[in-house]
């Protein structure tokens, strides 16, 4: 399962030196569409899906504190009023399926319209592998979320990510169901 992870890694970050950026029309305005059109984030050239054209070194720290601050939930007050979809992905994956980034969108879209919230993308995994690798690919894909938003115009300090690993499932169970749901990214609201 860790090779499988590494191999991912290397092809998106090969892919990142042999393309570049495939979401360059989302700073046009043109969210959701151009390149990138039909495919899902984070993997090679080539297949269902594109990389965000970014990587964790050009945004900085991608644990919780974000870019530098304190976590927002010891400063700002939770959103009550908005509840937005999790972001889905697949078994031992940090790929966000075409599908899925509609869910995202409308994330940016909210933060777009409302310049005094923040947000932070919580990534979760299924109950199977060890803490320390789930940790990562929780954390992983946060970042991937996180890289999209920034994409799409959000600054880069409104955003923070924070991995829960397997520790805190959607459903409880040990089957493919509920693994299913429990591999995923929420975006926690907050107010300034």
């Amino acid at each position: 399962m860790k090779f499988s992870m590494m191999a991912a890694v290397f092809a998106v970050a090969l892919s990142f030196a042999v393309s570049g950026c495939k979401y360059s029309s989302l700073n046009s305005g043109n969210k959701g569409a151009g390149a990138g059109a039909g495919a899902g984030l984070g993997a090679a050239e080539g297949s269902d899906v594109v990389s965000t054209g970014l990587d964790d070194s050009q945004e900085g720290p991608l644990d919780g504190a974000g870019v530098g601050d304190r976590p927002f939930d010891e400063y700002c007050t939770r959103c009550t009023d908005v509840d937005f979809a999790p972001v889905y992905f697949g078994f031992d994956s940090t790929v966000v399926p075409q599908g899925e980034i509609g869910k995202i969108d409308a994330v940016a879209q909210h933060l777009d319209s409302n310049a005094d919230r923040v947000v932070v993308v919580e990534g979760n995994c299924d109950e199977r592998g060890s803490n320390e690798y789930n940790m990562a690919l929780g954390e992983n894909r946060a970042g991937i979320i996180r890289n999209y938003l920034v994409q799409c115009g959000i600054d880069a300090s409104r955003i923070q990510t924070r991995s829960f690993g397997e520790e805190k499932p959607a459903v409880d169970g040990h089957d493919e169901g509920a693994w299913a749901l429990n591999r995923r990214g929420d975006f926690a609201i907050y107010q300034k």
